[in-house]
Protein backbone atom coordinates (compact mmCIF):
# COMPACT_ATOMS: atom_id res chain seq x y z
CA UNK A 1 0.00 0.00 0.00
CA UNK A 2 2.93 2.51 0.88
CA UNK A 3 4.52 1.54 -2.70
CA UNK A 4 0.75 3.10 -4.19
CA UNK A 5 1.09 5.95 -2.16
CA UNK A 6 4.94 6.79 -2.85
CA UNK A 7 3.64 6.60 -6.64
CA UNK A 8 0.64 8.77 -6.64
CA UNK A 9 3.08 11.37 -4.57
CA UNK A 10 5.60 10.88 -7.09
CA UNK A 11 3.17 11.91 -9.56
CA UNK A 12 1.38 14.77 -7.82
CA UNK A 13 5.01 16.14 -7.42
CA UNK A 14 5.47 15.40 -10.91
CA UNK A 15 2.52 17.13 -12.02
CA UNK A 16 2.63 20.11 -10.11
CA UNK A 17 6.35 20.56 -11.21
CA UNK A 18 4.93 20.41 -15.10
CA UNK A 19 2.57 22.85 -14.05
CA UNK A 20 4.97 25.38 -12.50
CA UNK A 21 7.04 24.99 -15.16
CA UNK A 22 3.86 25.51 -18.00
CA UNK A 23 2.96 28.53 -15.76
CA UNK A 24 6.90 30.53 -16.02
CA UNK A 25 7.04 29.25 -19.81
CA UNK A 26 3.66 30.57 -20.24
CA UNK A 27 4.50 34.15 -18.99
CA UNK A 28 7.86 33.98 -20.79
CA UNK A 29 5.56 33.75 -23.82
CA UNK A 30 3.70 36.63 -23.34
CA UNK A 31 6.62 38.54 -22.42
CA UNK A 32 8.39 37.79 -25.77
CA UNK A 33 5.16 38.39 -27.62
CA UNK A 34 5.70 41.40 -26.09
CA UNK A 35 8.82 42.21 -27.12
CA UNK A 36 8.88 41.31 -30.58
CA UNK A 37 5.53 43.54 -30.81
CA UNK A 38 7.94 46.43 -30.10
CA UNK A 39 10.61 45.39 -32.02
CA UNK A 40 8.14 45.28 -34.83
CA UNK A 41 7.04 48.65 -34.56
CA UNK A 42 10.86 49.88 -34.02
CA UNK A 43 11.66 48.30 -37.76
CA UNK A 44 8.59 49.74 -39.24
CA UNK A 45 9.29 53.00 -38.16
CA UNK A 46 13.20 52.62 -39.23
CA UNK A 47 12.03 51.59 -42.53
CA UNK A 48 9.96 54.64 -42.74
CA UNK A 49 12.99 56.88 -41.65
CA UNK A 50 14.82 55.28 -44.34
CA UNK A 51 12.68 55.87 -46.78
CA UNK A 52 12.36 59.49 -45.97
CA UNK A 53 16.04 59.79 -45.92
CA UNK A 54 16.65 57.85 -49.23
CA UNK A 55 13.70 61.15 -50.48
CA UNK A 56 15.80 63.89 -49.09
CA UNK A 57 19.45 62.29 -50.40
CA UNK A 58 17.40 62.04 -53.99
CA UNK A 59 16.29 65.94 -53.14
CA UNK A 60 19.64 66.66 -52.34
CA UNK A 61 21.01 65.14 -54.84
CA UNK A 62 18.83 67.40 -57.75
CA UNK A 63 19.78 70.44 -55.88
CA UNK A 64 23.03 69.87 -55.86
CA UNK A 65 23.17 69.11 -59.71
CA UNK A 66 20.87 72.32 -60.24
CA UNK A 67 23.62 74.31 -58.02
CA UNK A 68 26.04 73.85 -60.79
CA UNK A 69 27.95 70.32 -59.22
CA UNK A 70 29.22 68.03 -61.84
CA UNK A 71 28.26 64.64 -60.12
CA UNK A 72 24.92 63.13 -60.53
CA UNK A 73 24.19 65.51 -63.61
CA UNK A 74 23.62 62.97 -65.89
CA UNK A 75 20.93 61.14 -63.56
CA UNK A 76 19.06 64.54 -62.71
CA UNK A 77 19.21 65.42 -66.46
CA UNK A 78 17.35 61.81 -67.14
CA UNK A 79 14.92 62.40 -64.28
CA UNK A 80 13.86 65.21 -65.57
CA UNK A 81 13.12 64.05 -68.65
CA UNK A 82 11.17 61.61 -67.27
CA UNK A 83 9.11 63.73 -65.17
CA UNK A 84 8.43 65.98 -69.05
CA UNK A 85 7.28 62.67 -70.82
CA UNK A 86 5.28 61.87 -68.09
CA UNK A 87 3.69 65.34 -67.75
CA UNK A 88 3.22 65.32 -72.26
CA UNK A 89 1.61 61.95 -71.03
CA UNK A 90 -0.89 63.57 -69.06
CA UNK A 91 -1.54 66.76 -71.10
CA UNK A 92 -1.59 64.22 -74.46
CA UNK A 93 -4.56 62.52 -72.03
CA UNK A 94 -6.67 65.72 -70.88
CA UNK A 95 -6.53 66.95 -74.27
CA UNK A 96 -8.34 63.22 -75.81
Amino acid sequence: MSNALEVIHLLEDKLQNLLSNYEFLKKENEILLQNNTVLQKKIVLQQQILVDQKKNYDVLKVAKTIDGSNSDKRDTKLKINTLIREIDKCIDQLQE
